[in-house]
């Protein structure tokens, strides 16, 4: 016969461990809350795009990117999970970007944003993205503003520095019109203004080539027409232009149009063949200098490339309404790469934080459709993706190299 106090004695001996194992497996338990975006079964990441508005014809990079991850996702995905990708209309408005980055934080709980256009939408979710702890990553802008890891550590930039293309502009006028008159056509953003201040940092190297005039637009200006006549009546044998490839159409095609001939560069995010030099008319844009990353899809240059080839394929495959000649698509396919890449790095169970220490710490990853000599890396020291881009002259049809490509850090 068990005596009643041993009774007593075991139940408060049971009690105890199993309030213990209790205390213990508390823990273990929340540590095991799954991260935000990531489940057994998949990874979820956001894309504001302007699939509507101003700029809508770079929507292309957003198609081109799901489809990217529908194939990777028919693959296997990445460590066993699929990819969702949610693509929401900001319109290239600040405001309605602001809304787009809440509803993908707050209501779909995404792992990320990624590959998202523009310096002035970015901008103004920046501090909110950071603030949430969010990687914001590979900002389709060169602004410096973007490039500051101490101060906005969950934000990478994707394009090379506006700045550098700048500096790249100037060294090339010294190099071929050593005694230019410039005239600069911007943007009136950070995009503008950055292009503007590494064209001149280069030029104050040497006391001949000068700016002699300025005009700017707003991205929602019907036309540029005013100002480029303003610019011809400076007298500028050079013009640098700023703006996105609607807006460069536009100024190609009228400088052409009132018979003034002066050498002329394009930023890189203009510089698209299908958007900006076929609309301002082929003939028209024959000549204009810029920056190039990767392979034109439909230039007989890379007709039978394999990269180009499978590229082609898998528009054919998943994104059949995408134009094949639009290189724009192109940008969406390597950033859905490099956003593949991370998410690899970051490890089997990928958090915010992993993934934003992946996404800065690129080291030249194998990226399908980058031009030779065209790399990505990154660091604390500067963050912007690329690392080296292209000069190229637009010969009526593709895009000619003129050199080696340059290093942009």
């Amino acid at each position: 016969m068990v005596h009643p106090l041993s009774r007593r004695t075991a139940l408060a001996s049971s009690l105890v461990v199993g309030l213990a194992t209790l205390c213990i497996s508390l823990p273990a338990l929340a540590q095991k809350k799954p991260e935000a975006g990531v489940s057994d079964a998949e990874i979820v990441l956001g894309m504001p795009m302007p699939l509507s508005g101003p700029v809508s014809g770079y929507s292309v990079v957003g198609k081109v990117a799901e489809a990217y991850f529908k194939k990777l996702n028919e693959q296997g995905g990445i460590h066993g999970r699929k990819v969702r990708l949610l693509i929401y209309d900001d319109q290239y408005s600040p405001p309605k970007t602001v809304e787009v980055a809440r509803r993908l934080v707050e209501e779909d709980q995404v792992l990320a944003l990624f590959g998202n256009l523009g310096t002035a939408p970015n901008m103004a979710i920046q501090r909110y993205m950071n603030a949430k702890k969010v990687p914001q990553l590979f900002v389709q802008s060169g602004a410096s503003q973007f490039d500051d890891a101490a101060k906005y550590p969950w934000t990478v930039p994707f394009l090379g520095s506006y700045q550098g293309e700048g500096r790249v502009f100037a060294r090339h006028i010294i190099e071929t019109r050593p005694d230019a008159k410039i005239a600069v056509l911007m943007q009136n953003d950070d995009l503008g203004r950055e292009v503007l201040k590494g064209l001149q940092e280069g030029l104050s190297k040497q006391g001949k080539a000068k700016i002699v005039a300025q005009a700017t637009f707003e991205v929602t200006d019907p036309t540029v027409d005013s100002q480029v006549v303003q610019l011809k009546s400076s007298g500028a044998d050079v013009l640098v232009m700023a703006a996105t490839a609607r807006t460069a159409a536009q100024a190609i095609r009228k400088v052409a149009d009132v018979g003034w001939t002066p050498d002329r560069y394009l930023n890189f995010a203009a510089a698209s063949v299908k958007m900006a030099f076929e609309p301002a008319g082929a003939d028209k844009a024959k000549g204009v200098v810029a920056l190039a990353v990767y392979k034109e899809p439909m230039s007989p240059r890379w007709s039978r490339d394999p990269e180009v080839l499978e590229y082609l394929e898998l528009l054919k495959t998943h994104a059949s309404g995408v134009d094949p000649s639009n290189g724009s698509g192109v940008s969406g396919y390597i950033v859905a790469q490099l956003m593949a890449h991370v998410l690899r790095e970051a490890g089997a169970n990928p958090t915010r934080e992993s993934v934003r220490v992946a996404a800065s710490t690129l080291k030249s990853p194998r990226i399908s459709m980058l031009l030779p000599g065209v790399a990505m890396a990154n660091s604390a020291a500067d963050l912007h993706a690329y690392a080296s881009m292209q000069p190229v002259r637009f010969n009526g049809v593709d895009l000619d190299p003129v050199g080696p490509a340059l290093n942009m850090k």
